[in-house]
């Protein structure tokens, strides 16, 4: 598997002190948006565009207020900060600059996070592995919900 490793190290320094690993190919069909939802066929954005999409009745805007409310759909809310692993429930970290989200992490379970790096391959890594550089920025904000039963076979 053609890892993009070199570029994963030098976009985000922090993850090569922390650890990841690759959990997947390369692929352009998600992003990490949709991907924290465990949508792999499609790119969730605000961006008006058949390639895309975004919650009915939310704004189609680009603010964290924004991608609250389109979460919010999902059944996610509001939780401050609190990364604290909680059984029964999926978080989700938005990361971002100011009031403007540029990522989105799921939490699998203690100190792991998931995530989808752009086109490239997704990832298993810490919360502070992908912080704190100028692609994602900071963890803004994080929203949880209870965890959703498997799909009946």
């Amino acid at each position: 598997m053609d890892t993009g490793l070199p570029s994963f190290n030098r976009w985000f320094p922090k993850l090569k002190k922390t650890g990841y690993s690759v959990t997947s190919e390369r692929t352009a069909r998600y992003n990490c948006f949709s991907w924290v939802l465990g949508i792999t066929d499609r790119k969730m954005s605000p961006e008006a565009s058949p390639h895309y999409f975004w919650p009915e009745g939310v704004p189609r805007g680009y603010s964290l207020e924004d991608f609250i409310a389109a979460y919010a759909v999902f059944g996610f809310s509001v939780c401050g900060l609190d990364d604290t692993f909680e059984k029964g429930f999926e978080k989700i970290a938005l990361y971002g600059f100011e009031n403007q989200p540029k990522h989105a992490a799921l939490q699998k379970e203690t100190d792991t996070w998931t995530s989808k790096i752009g086109d490239f391959e997704d990832i298993e890594h810490t919360l502070a592995g992908l912080s704190g550089n100028e692609y994602y920025g900071e963890v803004l904000v994080i929203l949880k919900r209870p965890q959703l039963p498997p799909p009946l076979p």
